[in-house]
């Protein structure tokens, strides 16, 4: 069965972070595929970044 896990951060770092913890914690016989993304936005005067990655793994 092939599944994919979407994970979400403000900061790069941590999307690494939560990508790495997930790889350690997740029950799966193959990671497939990560596909990462990058949005930025403007809030008034504040920058504010999205950085995303799906994992397409199998189990």
């Amino acid at each position: 069965m092939i599944l994919t896990k979407v994970i979400d951060e403000d900061h790069e770092e941590d999307l690494e972070n939560s990508i790495n913890k997930f790889m350690e914690e997740a029950e799966y016989t193959e990671i497939i595929d990560i596909k990462f993304s990058t949005a930025i936005a403007m809030q008034e005067e504040e920058q504010i970044f999205c950085f995303s990655a799906m994992i397409i793994y199998r189990i």
